[in-house]
C-alpha cells in the first residue's frame, strides 16, 4: 500500500483528503503545518507528500526545501488555492502543482500518475 502524507492547516480539507486517498486505496497520514509534517518525515517513509503553500508558521516553499534535504526522491504535489505561486522559481521543485477544486479528480490523477512512475 503506498503512503502519502498530506501537508494541510484546514482541518476540513484534512479530512476530506484523507477519506477520498484513503478509498483509493492510500494510507493517508495528515500534518498541519510544516513543523509536524518534518517531525514525521524524520521518523516515517512516504512515497508521496502533498503539501498545501499557504500554512501558518512555515510555508509550503519552505517546506519543499527541507523534504529536498531529508527525502529529495519523494515526489511532491503543491496543492494550493493560488494560481500565482506557480510562478515562483522555487515551487518548480515541486513535481506536481494543482490548483485546489471541490473536484479531487485532478489531485487523484496526480498522485496516480506520480506513483506508477
Amino acid at each position: 500500500m503506498k503512503r502519502i502524507l498530506i501537508v494541510e492547516d484546514e482541518e476540513a480539507l484534512c479530512l476530506l483528503y484523507k477519506e477520498e486517498l484513503s478509498a483509493e486505496g492510500y494510507e493517508v497520514t495528515t500534518a498541519r503545518d510544516a513543523e509536524q509534517a518534518l517531525e514525521i518525515l524524520r521518523r516515517e517513509r512516504f512515497d508521496l507528500i502533498v503539501t498545501d503553500i499557504r500554512m501558518p508558521g512555515r510555508d509550503g516553499v519552505e517546506l519543499i526545501t527541507e523534504i529536498m534535504g531529508l527525502r529529495k526522491e519523494v515526489p511532491i504535489i503543491i496543492n494550493t488555492a493560488y494560481q500565482s505561486y506557480r510562478d515562483d522559481f522555487m515551487t518548480w521543485a515541486a513535481d506536481a502543482y494543482v490548483i485546489k477544486s471541490s473536484s479531487l479528480d485532478e489531485l487523484k490523477a496526480k498522485i496516480r500518475d506520480l506513483l506508477s512512475r
